[in-house]
């Protein structure tokens, strides 16, 4: 009785300390934070007087993050935020508030919703008194913070800088972009795997078979909820150590436009060292012309290795077999492109490999199935309009 006595005291003290506005959730767990008070918590020296739980700050921390919130960590950037914090909050640390407070939204009726570091972190409940101070009126502490959202299990993102380090640490960590394939090979993260959210289930081999690897999915920024699927879906698959890169490839591209990785020469996944060794040491064999688009060969250049270097090449016809055996070009092996990926081994990593059809349309879709499972292989597809002769020679009616 004398314990239960003591305990409805601290939560008393707790509510005359946190005075709830009604229109805000009420903390489900008050007689815990009254223990809290007993063990040194201690929120009558400091705490702000709007406190807020996990379960209300889970309904704005979303992605794309909602207009009429901004969540702000109040940690130290390098050690705490970029390594792990909730999706779509800003950083502004409390020891550089007041040169940061111009990330704060300009509408200073906004709701904003400050966290740290847990029950003993006061950085929260310092920067949201800086703000009141100076004119907001909507304003929340998440006092439980990173620890309480990480115990429940919630998604935590990390930051540009963080994924960079990782990269020149040579970490061991699987980057996955969740992007559909062909916006990858415009553009991606050096060492990231292309495993689109649309496909995942049909690539789960290209997955570290130790689940406690650590994965970071990105897709193209805040508005992209790609990477959260695919991180979701990891999870569910008994992944450990997922997160997050919210802001994605826009962000990194703009932080380190000098560092992407693209599908151009068929060097998409090497990095860029590797590729121009790659690129030099093929000069020296066989001049390539690009097409107009990616992944495409010019048909000046398809027509003057045909005639010059045909050996040094690999001309694959992707077309039916019923139409290969009507008329190839002289010298062309035939993979139709329904056994392309049940065949991807006989695809050399020595000479460049030419994919070819009727029109480019099926030429195409091998170039992609190709750099989304073996990047390595030097591919480039003909893009044009061909008419098939019995003798082996062919022309090129209409090129793209």
């Amino acid at each position: 009785m004398k314990n239960t006595h003591v305990r409805k005291l601290l939560v008393l003290a707790v509510a005359a300390t946190f005075p709830l506005a009604a229109t805000f959730a009420p903390i489900p767990e008050a007689a815990q934070f009254g223990i809290a008070v007993a063990v040194g918590a201690q929120p009558s020296l400091g705490w702000y007087k709007h406190i807020v739980d996990t379960d209300f700050v889970k309904e704005y921390a979303q992605i794309p993050p909602r207009k009429d919130v901004t969540i702000i960590d109040s940690r130290p950037a390098a050690r705490r935020y970029d390594v792990g914090h909730i999706p779509g909050a800003i950083n502004i640390p409390d020891t550089q508030f007041e040169k940061s407070k111009h990330l704060l939204p300009e509408d200073k009726s906004k709701l904003l919703i400050f966290y740290c570091g847990g029950l003993d972190c006061m950085l929260s409940h310092e920067s949201a008194k800086k703000a009141e101070a100076i004119g907001y009126t909507n304003i929340k502490v998440y006092a439980e913070g990173e620890p309480a959202w990480t115990k429940r299990g919630l998604p935590l993102s990390v930051s540009t800088a963080y994924v960079k380090k990782l990269l020149d640490d040579k970490e061991k960590v699987a980057l996955i972009d969740a992007r559909p394939k062909r916006v990858f090979e415009k553009g991606a993260i050096p060492g990231a795997i292309n495993i689109p959210d649309t496909e995942f289930d049909k690539h789960l081999d290209k997955l570290p078979a130790d689940k406690a690897t650590p994965l970071i999915y990105y897709c193209g920024g805040l508005d992209c909820v790609l990477s959260d699927k695919s991180a979701t879906k990891a999870r569910e698959l008994g992944y450990s150590a997922v997160k997050t890169y919210s802001e994605g490839f826009p962000a990194w591209s703009k932080a380190f436009p000098e560092a992407i990785s693209t599908a151009a020469a068929g060097m998409m996944a090497m990095p860029a060292a590797m590729a121009n060794m790659a690129g030099q040491m093929m000069q020296k064999t066989i001049e390539i012309v690009p097409g107009k688009d990616k992944g495409t060969i010019s048909a000046v250049s398809f027509d003057k290795i045909f005639q010059e270097s045909s050996a040094q090449a690999l001309f694959v016809d992707v077309r039916d077999t019923k139409e290969f055996a009507a008329a190839t070009i002289k010298g062309a092996i035939s993979i139709p492109i329904n056994q392309l990926e049940k065949r991807m081994d006989e695809l050399p990593k020595d000479k460049p490999v030419l994919f070819f059809c009727g029109t480019g349309g099926r030429a195409g879709e091998a170039y992609d199935t190709v750099k989304l499972i073996r990047p390595e292989v030097n591919a480039y597809f003909l893009d044009a309009d061909v008419q098939f002769n019995p003798d082996g020679s062919y022309k090129i009616t209409k090129g793209r």
